[in-house]
Order: structure tokens, then sequence, then C-alpha cells
């Protein structure tokens, strides 16, 4: 596990310890109540390692948690194209580090202020806060979307325009509840289903011709 993720949770972490120590000093009973919340911060800004495929036709999830949609839609800040969109929800307890479906070179990176819907929600992903990101290949350019959602409101980004990254490297993390979606080339042949669980850089989500 790194600790990136811990260090962003910070000033989460200082707000809990100092209501830790107002309940011991009114009743040494309620420290129970910031002592799990600061557990469940540490599993939510947990960070494991996972073992990337040598597959070079494989494309990795870029997130934990649950596929909910996968469909055909036009791409239109980026490709300009038609793809496939495979949308996957994390709640608060899925990892919530983002990271890069295939080997490539971060050409596009733009914030988008908006509405905080519930990342379960198919309008979140036209209407809520979110972050478009690019990643060139020789092959073609795959784009991915950070979506906050109801509970999550900020989107931590780590890479920056003109990083080459490799398949499974870390870009970014949303915090709690949320969404990711990847899009992929029509020609790619998807190796998930609505309702399959992922895990970033480890799953296969898709498959290049």
């Amino acid at each position: 596990m790194r600790f990136q993720t811990l260090f962003e949770g910070r000033w989460i972490f200082a707000v809990i310890l100092i209501l830790a120590v107002g309940a011991w000093v009114i009743k040494p009973g309620l420290v129970v109540v910031p002592v799990l919340l600061i557990l469940f911060c540490i599993n939510f800004f947990r960070d494991p390692e996972r073992t990337i495929t040598s597959d070079p036709k494989a494309i990795v999830s870029a997130a934990d948690g649950t596929v909910v949609e996968i469909e055909e839609m036009e791409e239109t800040e980026v490709t300009q194209k038609r793809m496939k969109r495979i949308a996957i929800f994390l709640s608060v307890f899925n990892v919530h580090v983002n990271r890069t479906p295939y080997d490539g070179k971060v050409v596009f990176s733009k914030h988008y202020p908006g509405t905080y819907l519930d990342a379960r929600n198919p309008e979140c992903s036209k209407k809520n806060e979110a972050m478009t990101w690019a990643f060139e290949t020789p092959q073609t350019t795959f784009v991915v979307r950070q979506i906050t959602g109801a509970i999550a409101r900020r989107i931590v980004p780590w890479a920056k325009m003109g990083d080459v990254l490799k398949k499974g490297d870390r870009f970014g993390m949303i915090r709690f509840g949320s969404r990711t979606e990847v899009y992929v080339p029509l020609d790619c042949e998807i190796a998930v289903k609505v309702g399959d669980k992922v895990q970033g850089g480890a799953t296969i989500l898709a498959k290049l011709p």
C-alpha cells in the first residue's frame, strides 16, 4: 500500500482526531464513534498493489467497483468518434484510486464543474462535476472520465499533461462514492458485462482487435 492516498485525506483525519479528543473530554465512551470513522477512512484511502497483465491487447479497468453500463455512444470531448463506454460505479467501500487502462501519453486533461447527483444515476455523466482524461497510444486514444457523486465531491489529479504512463499506473483518485467511465474503440472486444465486479489495473475490461 502507498501512503499518497492517506496524505490526501490528512484534513479529514485531523478533524476526526479533534473530534476524538473532544469526545474523550466529554465522555470517554463516545470516543468509539471517531475511532470507527478513522478505521472507515483508512479503509477508504487504501491503495493496494495490483498485478498488471502483460497481454499487449488487454485494456484494464480504470477503477474498482461494479460495471453499471456498457453502451455505444459519441465521445464528443476528445476523439469526436463513436466509441464503447464502460461505466463503473464506486461505492464508499471500493478503492478509489484510478489507473491508466493502457500504455499512453496524457494528451487531454480537463476539469468540469457541475452538480452532485448520485453516481448510479445515468444523468450524472452529463451533469456532475467531472474530469476527462485522454491517453494517446500508437494504436488509438483512450478516454477516461472521473465523475463525482452525491458523497464524493473532490477529484484529485496526480498525472499531468505530457506524462507517459504504463498500463495500470495511478493517475488520480475520487473521494468517496463516485463513477469512472472508460471509452474504448468500437472494434474492441468487451470482456465484462453489467453487474461484474472489477478491480483497477487488474481486471481486463476489453481487448484490442
